[in-house]
């Protein structure tokens, strides 16, 4: 569990950094030679969504995502666990169709290509259809740990400083 965790993560963090190196080298080409990368406007985007999809997959996973707790601040531990168990069911509701969706997407995208470069569509689409799906997947798993009463499991481990 805890390399594919750290793996989404690794994922994550990669197409933030994709999206903020692709993002300020068009900046600095633009104001220093007066040119653009290519597709630098269709690649930061195609990269956000990638970035968003597996983001959305560790949010789901630690339940860290923003909420309004006026309701659980005023449960039990057991009430808490239960009503966490339902947002997380109502989460899955929503990735698993669209995570079939996103991967129709990657299926009828065809020969569509980028503006300049004519990258094809299909391999962000693909990328950004495994994120989801690792979504609904962590989903299911922490259903099973709040289901098990086994809370510990879902917080993040603390960086070791070695």
């Amino acid at each position: 569990m805890k390399r594919l965790l750290s793996a989404t993560e690794l994922v994550a963090a990669f197409f933030l950094l994709a999206i903020a190196v692709l993002t300020a080298g068009n900046v600095l080409l633009r104001d220093l030679f007066a040119i653009q990368i290519p597709d630098w406007f269709d690649g930061a985007r195609m990269l956000q969504g990638i970035a968003l999809f597996w983001g959305v997959a560790l949010a789901t996973y630690y339940g860290s995502h923003i909420c309004v707790d006026a309701l659980w601040e005023h449960l039990q531990p057991p009430g808490r666990r239960w009503l966490d168990v339902v947002a997380t069911l109502l989460t899955l509701a929503f990735l698993v169709p669209l995570a079939w969706m996103v991967w129709v997407k990657v299926g009828g995208t065809g020969t569509q290509g980028t503006m300049d470069l004519r990258l094809p569509l299909w391999v962000f689409y693909a990328i950004a259809s495994v994120g989801v799906t690792v979504a609904a997947l962590l989903a299911i798993v922490r259903i099973v740990f709040l289901w098990r009463g086994q809370d510990d499991k879902l917080r993040p481990e603390p960086l070791a400083l070695d």
